[in-house]
């Protein structure tokens, strides 16, 4: 692929509001994870929640679009001058050259799920005011972001589990190689819920402790919200801060919730990866494991990891410190290695105090200062649809 420029990005989630708190998060090694207290939720368990969320409200013209998840993405869209950094591209391409891909696994069903608790008792209706377009369904989160950025480029929405918002860079990829469009905004943005929380406990995948990539005793997932959203033009733009050199995807369709146990799905994506990029394995200088803490799914990434770059790459997951934000764990993994290219540390996982021994990769439990190049981020969602991308720093 014809590399592409990451010339803007924007972050929030339970680590801090902008590239700085999250930058400062980091490299303190904290975790953003709280005992679960979310609505009326009765679970033991963690979560990584976005503070003050619940008193934000959407633009008053876009009200129609109020919801906890489009909140959380227009708070992402005003952050790190990314709606300042698209409104000059918006200048420079006109807004129908400029695509919104982004991914969410949820949406905002959180808006359907409290509806349901204000039904008519005699008829069962929703309330008259609950608007499913706007704020429940998949694609009222790209229509709420185009909105908001006054763009009317091509516009879609990927929800492929865990790996939605990785898997919108090479959406871009193709749609700005194909000549639609000239830039795209991609993101992605997932919320707490009801669904998601009683979901994955019902899975018996949720930890009652903080979750632990890696470490021997993992025992489950914490699930986290955030968003995240980078601006993609072609790599001949001198406003960079970053460059996507490569997109891998692929589904194994292995099992609807189980990885692969020899990984060959992720290792697929991984490889096409490092080809699409031109690279080879030992050109990646650190890896973002997608790393969700649940005992087969680190077992399978560590498998393939091992298999592909061999023992030495270091790597590590940022799920401990966020949290597993679903369909916004892509684009925030990615926009944390640009953060950690820019900082010159590979991050250490957070809660993991001794890795699994039974696990060979080079797992860092510390942070450690390096120079990074060139890194890749991989992002597995359910019935194995997976996505790796490959980042290189800028200059």
């Amino acid at each position: 692929m014809q590399p592409l420029a990451i010339s803007h990005f924007a972050i929030v989630n339970a680590l801090g509001a902008g590239s700085r708190a999250v930058t400062a998060a980091l490299l303190a090694q904290r975790s953003g994870l709280v005992p679960c207290d979310f609505e009326s939720v009765a679970l033991d368990t963690y979560i990584g929640r976005v503070p003050d969320l619940e008193s934000r409200a959407v633009r008053p013209e876009l009200g129609a679009y109020d919801c906890r998840n489009n909140r959380l993405a227009q708070w992402g869209l005003e952050l790190d001058g990314f709606a300042d950094g698209v409104a000059a591209a918006r200048e420079r391409y006109g807004a129908a050259r400029i695509g919104v891909f982004v991914g969410t696994s949820t949406s905002g069903i959180l808006e359907t799920e409290l509806a349901y608790r204000h039904r008519d008792p005699l008829t069962g209706l929703l309330p008259p005011d609950y608007r499913y377009t706007e704020t429940h369904s998949v694609y009222s989160l790209a229509a709420f972001v185009r909105a908001y950025l006054g763009l009317r480029g091509p516009a879609m929405v990927v929800s492929s589990a865990c790996s939605s918002s990785a898997k919108v860079f090479g959406n871009a990829e193709r749609m700005i190689a194909a000549g639609v469009c000239d830039a795209a905004v991609v993101g992605g943005v997932d919320t707490l819920c009801l669904t998601t929380l009683y979901g994955f406990h019902s899975l018996q995948l949720t930890s009652p402790r903080p979750c632990r990539p890696f470490a021997a005793e993992r025992d489950g997932i914490s699930i986290g919200e955030g968003a995240g959203f980078a601006l993609l033009e072609r790599a001949r733009s001198q406003a960079r801060v970053a460059r996507v050199l490569g997109v891998g995807e692929s589904c194994d369709a292995y099992h609807m919730s189980a990885p692969h146990p020899e990984g060959l799905g992720a290792r697929l994506a991984m490889r096409r990866a490092l080809e699409s990029a031109g690279l080879d394995p030992g050109d990646i200088d650190y890896i973002n494991l997608h790393g969700t803490a649940t005992p087969s799914n680190d077992a399978a990434e560590d498998r393939t990891v091992v298999q592909l770059f061999g023992d030495a790459t270091p790597c590590s997951s940022t799920k401990g410190a966020t949290g597993h934000l679903l369909g916004a764990a892509g684009i925030t993994e990615a926009i944390i290695c640009v953060l950690a290219m820019e900082q010159g540390v590979m991050p250490g996982g957070a809660n993991t105090d001794c890795v699994d021994p039974r696990l060979k990769s080079n797992y860092l439990v510390e942070n450690r200062a390096a120079g990074l190049r060139r890194v890749l981020s991989n992002a597995f969602g359910f019935g194995g649809s997976n996505c790796a991308v490959v980042l290189e720093a800028a200059g």
